[in-house]
């Protein structure tokens, strides 16, 4: 019977090669993520957080164990199958926003259907209704260095948004941003975890994973804890 979970993985280890000594990154960690839960994950450098963010989001593969997505078994895929997944499952946030410098708000959206093959007249109405929904239908034209960094955020949230991917994964989303910035990025996250999109950020900090429903704590590797925080409104 396939899994229910969104994500679920069990006894996922992550070694990596270091010489004469072996990096072990996760050490058996078992986990599941429902469709529509709003997830933080937080822990110290070295904890394991960035490793795991990378398996879920198929960019890294377990060393042992099992990552299924959707209840698809991932670790067999080949390259060109996991950046099929990637680009119809899974929409990325990062802390430097990755745009283009030289093409426009609209054009960067537009880029992952560029990928999939989506013909040119579907790709701007997409992208334009993508900018809309972030809140930046009147800078359709602007290019990242006419726009301040929330609005760049909201940008690489509407490139991630625009393949209608059911799961947000995003790592260190307010990173570069000051207070007040980042507090508008993470309600904008809150609303679409509320329309129904599963959001999976990492942060190292507790006053940004305070805006998620659940918050999973890694130290050296393994889960420390994994709680669930009243009153946060999804």
């Amino acid at each position: 019977m396939a899994d229910a979970a969104l994500l679920s993985l069990q006894g996922v280890t992550r070694i990596y090669p270091m010489g004469g000594t072996p990096l072990m990154a996760l050490k058996g960690l078992d986990l599941r993520i429902e469709a529509g839960e709003s997830v933080a994950i937080m822990g110290s450098s070295g904890s394991g957080k960035s490793t795991l963010m990378n398996i879920l989001g198929c960019l890294d593969r377990p060393t042992e164990g099992q990552y299924r997505l959707q209840g698809q078994d991932v670790a067999g895929l080949s390259r060109r199958e996991l950046a099929d997944i990637r680009n119809r499952f899974i929409g990325f946030v990062f802390q430097s926003f990755n745009l283009l410098t030289r093409t426009s708000a609209q054009e960067n959206v537009e880029l992952p259907l560029l990928y999939a093959n989506v013909s040119a007249r579907d790709r701007r109405a997409r992208a334009r209704a993508a900018l809309q929904r972030v809140g930046l239908g009147e800078r359709l034209d602007h290019h990242p260095s006419q726009l301040s960094g929330g609005q760049q955020q909201r940008v690489a949230i509407a490139r991630a948004l625009v393949t209608e991917a059911p799961l947000l994964l995003a790592d260190e989303p307010t990173g570069n941003l000051d207070s007040a910035t980042s507090v508008d990025i993470m309600r904008l996250l809150q609303g679409l975890n509320a329309e129904g999109m599963t959001v999976v950020l990492v942060t190292h900090e507790a006053d940004i994973a305070a805006h998620a429903r659940r918050v999973i704590t890694l130290r050296d590797g393994v889960i420390g804890s994994d709680r669930t925080q009243a009153g946060v409104r999804a």
